[in-house]
This record gives structure tokens, sequence and C-alpha cells, in this order.
């Protein structure tokens, strides 16, 4: 399976691209917010959230069946900016499941900053 291309169709919001890429009995799990879905859910999810989007897989990681991949992700006006991090199960070259956390980016706290540690990452 293709990750990069499929984080292409993701930010595209190209349904059935998409679709293309998993199992008949695929689902997706968004732990950060407690929401399970199955294929059609997901991509309903993805392809009707609002805006144009685009990013980059900054990080792949392969184990056997499990791709992880870490990708940034923003909305091509920039106003906001997101990092998921994605354990894909592969089943025949298909995804059978992906479990995916997100996070908003953003600065440090202030009580951090106040304690002066630590410096940016790029």
């Amino acid at each position: 399976m293709d990750v990069i291309e499929f984080w292409k169709c993701v930010l595209e919001q190209d349904a059935d691209k998409i679709r293309a890429f998993f199992c008949r009995d695929g689902y997706v799990n968004w732990h950060c917010t407690n929401e399970h879905f199955r294929v059609e859910e997901y991509i309903r999810a993805n392809c009707e959230y609002p805006g144009d989007w685009t990013g980059e897989v900054e990080r792949i990681e392969t184990m056997d069946d499990l791709v992880i991949t870490v990708t940034h992700v923003y909305p091509k006006d920039r106003t906001s900016s997101f990092h998921v991090t994605s354990f894909f199960r592969i089943k025949d070259s298909r995804i059978k499941s992906v479990d995916e956390y997100w996070a908003d980016d953003g600065e440090a706290p202030d009580w951090r900053k106040q304690l002066g540690i630590g410096r940016s990452v790029s």
C-alpha cells in the first residue's frame, strides 16, 4: 500500500480514491475524540470536513503489517495546523484499520515558557 498516495487522496478529499485503499470491513478510530468509523463514515467525515486542505507526510515507519505515519495537515490558507500520528494495519495490501491521534499545533503554554526550558524543534 502506498501510504503517501493515501494521504494525498485524503487531503484532496477524493472519496472514490480513498475507498479503494480499504478492506471492505476496514475501520478508523479517532482516539482524541473517541470516534469509531466504518469506511463509508470515515470517508464522509473526511470529505465533508470544511475547507481545502494540504500537508505532507513527515515520517513513515513500517513493521510487518503495521505502517505508522506522522503527517502535518493544514488548510491551504494556513489558518491552523495539525499533526496526526496514524497506525495503519494492512491486510492483502489494503487498510484493515487505522488508529489516529490528532493534535493542534501551537505554542508551548506560558507556565512552561516561564520555566525557561526547552527550545524549538525546528
